[in-house]
């Protein structure tokens, strides 16, 4: 920053100021406190430099050499060298002096001499003073030129001050250039990354397109070259399809679509190929000599288990890609699920051409046998307990081949075929249902899985209840086909003989024939005048095939079955054969035609009983059926659904052509066309069936019928057509009545007993025709009291006492009257009473 030259030399008249302006600016010197020290000498040759720069400038009127003096370390060295210049300058004064006086030569030279001296003597006198003013002028001229200095720095600095705000505000509009252009290098070069990223998914196409089609490609379809080569089209087409807007992104998309169908089709054909090399190597070895089982099962298992697990990896690379990725594009695997199901039906048509001859050969084996030839049972649970065997090995090679099970039902459904060409033509011309039943429940027992069960199939393990499931079809309707056959044949139509109608006499060979009931000593219990009849069970009966229901049930089911009109007891063995054999929809349907055609058959043969015999035994006969079948069709958990029995009904339209006919008009359009849309179009009727309903309804019509033919036979002196005679006399109706009553009451209680064996159905029977009698009375007596009500002479019976002979009874009277002759819930004792819960006059007619 500062000049050395007029700064540190110390001169008495400074330089000036141009000079110092234009001597060249100085680098900045090291700082005095790290300096090092110098010696006394170094400064006494300093001062001796000093010196003889003064004497030369003094003696030289050229201006003095230009030296470069040391730099004052402070300000005692900056005195002493300005003193030793002083004392240089006087010392050579008078050697001028001393040197003029010896050279005088005339006045004149004397003159300037002596003026020369004198002026030095003056200045010698004054040489202290002018010592001290040459120190303040030469101090004056340093601080002149350091206020100079200080104001040139004073200014240089503003300059710099000035500079460094431009070089920062330079320096900051810099900054933001280069961040600037430091942001656009990244985005030019992540650009460039992307680009370069990008351009590989379009580079691509052209090597993997060489590769695919070069001759002998499919020589790499087992490396991992391949594989890696498959999964970067993967990564090629997912791009495509995730960019469709860039340029050419569906041209590519489609190319590169074509080259993974063709890397594909290699694998397809590899594995064809590999599988058709195992396929002809056992075919060869088994046409050159005849094997036995052990070696024929080694041969067809072993050889195909050595090349699975390669070929099985090449194959996954189609799987994997049939396979639609969730969000993906619909119909963008199809191609490659054809890739697939190719792999499928090849290995499927390879694999049966080896072993579905071998599997005829054995089910014929089994056909053939002498215990199953002729034996539908047999023959089926030797055959299929085969087959089972066979599709496990199955199954179990199809593991080690494929992943999942996608085809593998298909290809065992197809091994299966044999059974089922073998199986169906037996079910089909099988007409004992005994036997479909058991085939039937061979099948869901041993080898269908319950749908209600908790614990579900291993994940690899065989379902075999599919590949029997078209069996079980068979079996299911051909039963269903025997049971309708049945159903039409042994109940819609059963026409039935004398002897089978032959009631109560039926009642009575059963009662001889079958168990008797006997009574506990013990018990305290009367026993009952009427002879024992057909024995009821309580619970409901289902009969199993080759069981005896005996020792089951705990009573004599022969003379259950034997006291049963023949359609009910074939409606029983029906419902209790198809029983969760069949589709419990099946079963529900064919319930319903079973109970409503078996309610047909009894309602058809209680009208015949009641025309050869009597309406009471028509009216006992059909309520004794109706509640054995209401009780046990109750086992057999029947959906009772509505479903309607549809029908058309063409009525309207011969009626109208009827009416045309007697009204004229017949060819005339316009009438037809005033008719078109009233009755000339048949109608569709729907007649709701509920086989439930229908049977409930018949059995409360049946007792409403046989209680009011009851109390007819009791109250017919009472009744409207007898009160409205002219010369009716109450009091001798009402002694009818009672003797009526004391007659028919025996005689309907020894029908019951005939009929019916179960004493609370007996005596809500009882109870019904007294509460019905009763009803009559009641209304007959209150007919009576309106029409006396003004004559005096009537008169009311007592409420309490015993009714007078001589008059007619009250109701209460009349009631408490009924119930000692009727005797509900008494006839056996007060214990059965109590236990069964009768008393007198209790209705029974709700449990109907």
């Amino acid at each position: 920053m500062y000049d050395d030259a007029s700064f540190y030399t110390f001169m008495p008249s400074a330089a000036p100021q141009e000079d110092r302006q234009s001597t060249p600016k100085h680098k900045r010197r090291q700082s005095l406190l790290k300096q090092p020290n110098e010696d006394p000498q170094a400064n006494e040759r300093t001062l001796d430099v000093i010196g003889e720069a003064s004497t030369d400038t003094r003696h030289n009127a050229a201006p003095p050499k230009a030296t470069l003096t040391r730099r004052a370390q402070s300000y005692s060295d900056f005195h002493d060298a300005a003193k030793a210049v002083l004392d240089t300058e006087n010392s050579l004064e008078r050697e001028k002096g001393n040197g003029g006086y010896q050279n005088i030569k005339d006045d004149l030279e004397f003159m300037n001499w002596y003026d020369d001296l004198e002026n030095d003597l003056l200045d010698a006198s004054h040489e202290q003073y002018t010592d001290y003013q040459n120190q303040l002028d030469l101090y004056s001229s340093h601080l002149d030129s350091l206020l100079s200095d200080t104001t040139n720095t004073l200014d240089l600095l503003t300059s710099l001050s000035d500079s460094f705000k431009s070089v920062e505000a330079q320096t900051t509009t810099f900054q933001k250039q280069c961040e600037g252009l430091t942001q656009e290098q990244k985005r030019l070069t992540q650009l460039a990354d992307e680009i370069t990223q990008n351009l590989k998914y379009y580079s691509f196409l052209e090597p993997v397109t060489r590769r695919l089609n070069a001759p002998g490609a499919g020589s790499l379809v087992r490396s991992q070259e391949f594989s890696s080569m498959l999964a970067r089209l993967d990564e090629c087409l997912e791009y495509m399809a995730a960019h469709p807007k860039h340029r050419e992104a569906s041209t590519y998309r489609a190319r590169y679509r074509l080259l993974m169908t063709r890397g594909l089709t290699l694998i397809r054909v590899n594995f064809v190929n590999g599988l058709k090399d195992i396929s002809s190597d056992v075919m060869k070895r088994i046409a050159e000599r005849q094997l036995n089982d052990t070696t024929m099962s080694a041969l067809l298992y072993a050889k195909f288990r050595l090349g699975a697990t390669e070929l099985k990896e090449v194959a996954q690379e189609i799987r994997k890609r049939s396979i639609r990725a969730p969000g993906a594009e619909a119909g963008a695997e199809s191609e490659y699920v054809g890739l697939m199901n190719e792999l499928y039906a090849n290995y499927s048509a390879i694999r049966g051409k080896l072993i579905i001859p071998w599997i005829t050969k054995k089910i014929r084996d089994v056909a053939a046998a002498p215990s199953t030839s002729k034996e539908l049972v047999p023959f089926a649970r030797n055959s299929i307990s085969y087959m089972k065997e066979m599709c496990s090995y199955e199954y179990d090679l199809w593991r080690e081949w494929f992943e999942g099970e996608d085809g593998l039902y298909d290809f065992l459904e197809s091994a299966c075929e044999p059974l089922y060409d073998e199986l169906r033509p037996r079910i089909i011309h099988e007409n004992e249902i005994l036997k479909l039943c058991e085939l039937c429940t061979l099948l869901q027992t041993r080898y269908m899985h319950d749908q209600d069960d908790e614990e579900p199939l291993a994940a690899n393990e065989l379902d075999f209840s599919v590949l029997i499931q078209p069996a079980l079809e068979d079996a299911q309707t051909r039963l269903v086909f025997r049971t309708q056959a049945i159903l039409r044949d042994e109940i819609e139509r059963y026409k039935p003989k004398p002897d089978v109608l032959d009631y109560p006499a039926c009642n009575r060979k059963v009662s001889l024939s079958g168990t008797k009931i006997q009574r506990s000593s013990t018990s305290g219990r009367k026993p009952s005048n009427a002879e024992p009849t057909t024995p009821m069970p309580k619970t409901p009966i289902i009969v199993e095939g080759g069981e005896s229901l005996d020792g089951q049930w705990g009573f004599d089911t022969q003379a259950a079955f034997q006291g049963w009109y023949p359609t009910l007891k074939k409606a029983i063995w029906l419902l209790s054969r198809i029983y969760r054999l069949v589709n419990s929809t099946v079963f529900d349907d064919l319930a319903h035609q079973i109970v409503h055609q078996t309610t047909l058959s009894l309602h058809h043969a209680s009208t015949l009983i009641a025309t050869n015999r009597t309406p009471v035994d028509g009216h006992l006969f059909l309520i004794k059926h109706l509640l054995i079948l209401k009780q046990q069709i109750v086992a057999f958990d029947i959906e009772y659904v509505v479903t309607p029995d549809i029908n058309i009904d063409f009525s309207g339209v011969t009626n109208t052509f009827y009416e045309l006919r007697e009204r004229g008009g017949f060819f005339d359009p316009r009438n037809l066309w005033k008719r078109m849309g009233g009755n000339l179009l048949p109608k569709v009727v729907e007649n709701m069936l509920d086989a439930k309903v229908e049977l409930d309804g018949r059995l409360r019509g049946v007792i409403t019928d046989f209680t009011a033919g009851s109390a007819d036979r009791i109250t017919n002196p009472i009744n409207e057509t007898m009160t409205a005679k002219k010369g009716f006399d109450p009091l001798k109706a009402v002694n009818h009545v009672k003797a009526s009553a004391e007659k028919e009451v025996p005689l309907l209680r020894k029908k019951l007993d005939e009929y019916l064996n179960d004493r609370r159905t007996k005596e809500t029977l009882v109870s019904a025709v007294q509460d019905l009698v009763t009803q009559r009375y009641e209304a007959f007596y209150e007919g009576q009291m309106r029409e006396k009500s003004g004559e005096a002479g009537s008169r009311r019976a007592s409420k309490k006492g015993k009714g007078r002979e001589d008059e007619v009874w009250d109701v209460d009277m009349f009631e408490e009257w009924a119930g000692g002759v009727f005797l509900v819930g008494k006839v056996l004792g007060r214990e059965d009473d109590e236990d069964d819960g009768f008393s007198d006059g209790g209705s029974g007619t709700a449990s109907f």
